[in-house]
């Protein structure tokens, strides 16, 4: 099978989430089928990333395209051009004339058998009508994500804003899943939220392909973690990742502290904000900015930390973790989607002082901790090592890309 995957942006360097989801599905696809790869990419792209890429597609097409740097002056004079956009911004940013046109060139130039759209923001660059059929691989229910982030505002405004862009991303999702044969979901909950948001918009129920690990990369060790140690993992220019470490330190830390005063945190990701820099200027915390490899500074941590208030689909950073066997404590939000028992797999705790004692109770009692880690470690590694997830990939797409040729065969 051909395979077109469309995307916003290079998977190298593997920096996010989404990136490292759609890299492992695809190394184990790219050994049956034929991708090509089509996404835009900044004028300061690295030969050596471009290689890389080949690795998980035959062929791999770049439009240029230079995103403002979040904060800067032209990324708020890009998002004040777009206030009056029925568009989302987040989607609206991303339409390119350049991208369709090559895209459509790829579609012409050869026989595609089906077009994979990772994440919904592509699918503002994809022609009305296609050649064959299309799937959407949603991460996340991005209206959600938008919406968490309106009712995490303190002021007026900032709510205004951001329910405005809530509202035109319930419009866009609700138009882009109609477009597709098949809609692929991370988890359970956000295909129930897809029916409920949007019921009726899809052709037919979303098709769960749940998050993995490569169990491979990330194994247990028998060493003993630093005691005081905390760490947290991700993209530090994500704004919910931003919003749940400045909501940690502000509101949980100081609680933590008052019973384990030496405690210490790490906040490991790439670009991290000014707000994120800001906090390593208190005691005790560390910001590392973007690592090699972030398995040592999980390893060296007795708690593995996920203070997410804001969010969507599924994340990989707690499968990675609990792949090391580290005791996780999670928001409700943080551990959404994955098949995960509080107090068995990892500590679910929402409010600042239940989280802070979830995090005292960890450090303080290692048999607890222990268990934790174990329980977690067994559980990702029998059922959700990348292999197993990418076999129910394959299928859904295959099923997809032979959809077209059942629908002709009725007719």
């Amino acid at each position: 099978m051909h395979i077109l995957w469309v995307k916003s942006d290079l998977l190298v360097p593997l920096d996010k989430g989404g990136k490292l989801r759609t890299w492992h599905l695809m190394r184990h696809l790219q050994r049956r089928h034929e991708i090509t790869y089509l996404s835009y990419a900044d004028s300061g792209v690295r030969a050596d990333d471009l290689l890389a890429m080949r690795q998980v597609a035959r062929r791999v097409v770049t439009v240029p395209r230079n995103d403002a740097l979040k904060g800067s002056l032209r990324f708020y004079a890009d998002v004040a051009r777009h206030i009056a956009n029925p568009l989302p911004y987040a989607v609206a940013k991303y339409r390119s004339e350049a991208f369709r046109s090559a895209l459509v060139g790829l579609l012409n130039e050869s026989r595609v058998d089906l077009v994979v759209c990772d994440f919904l923001v592509p699918a503002i660059n994809l022609p009305d009508r296609l050649p064959c059929p299309a799937v959407l691989f949603t991460h996340n229910v991005e209206s959600e994500i938008w919406r968490r982030h309106a009712d995490q505002q303190d002021g007026a405004i900032g709510r205004w804003l951001y329910g405005l862009q809530h509202r035109r991303m319930l419009d866009f999702e609700r138009q882009a899943l109609g477009r597709f044969d098949e809609v692929l979901a991370v988890s359970e909950q956000d295909r129930d939220t897809f029916e409920r948001l949007y019921q009726g918009a899809t052709r037919k129920p979303a098709c769960v392909v749940p998050t993995g690990v490569d169990t491979s990369y990330f194994t247990a060790d028998e060493r003993e973690p630093n005691a005081g140690r905390l760490v947290f993992t991700g993209s530090m220019d994500w704004l919910p990742n931003e919003d749940a470490m400045t909501f940690f330190c502000r509101d949980v830390l100081p609680l933590i502290r008052t019973r384990c005063p030496e405690v210490q945190l790490t906040i490991v990701g790439r670009e991290p904000t000014r707000g994120v820099r800001n906090l390593a200027t208190q005691n005790g915390i560390v910001v590392t900015g973007r690592v090699e490899d972030v398995r040592p500074f999980i390893r060296e941590a007795a708690v593995y930390i996920v203070p997410l208030r804001i969010g969507g689909g599924t994340r990989l950073k707690i499968f990675e973790a609990m792949a090391m066997g580290k005791a996780v404590v999670s928001t409700t939000v943080g551990a959404e989607g994955l098949p995960v028992v509080d107090d068995r797999h990892l500590a679910i705790a929402d409010d600042p002082q239940a989280f802070a004692d979830a995090v005292i109770r960890v450090l303080n009692d290692n048999p607890y901790r222990q268990r934790l880690g174990r329980s977690a470690c067994e559980l990702v590694t029998s059922r959700f090592d990348w292999s197993v997830v990418a076999s129910d990939l394959e299928s859904a797409l295959l099923a997809a890309a032979q959809s077209l040729e059942r629908e002709g065969t009725a007719a």
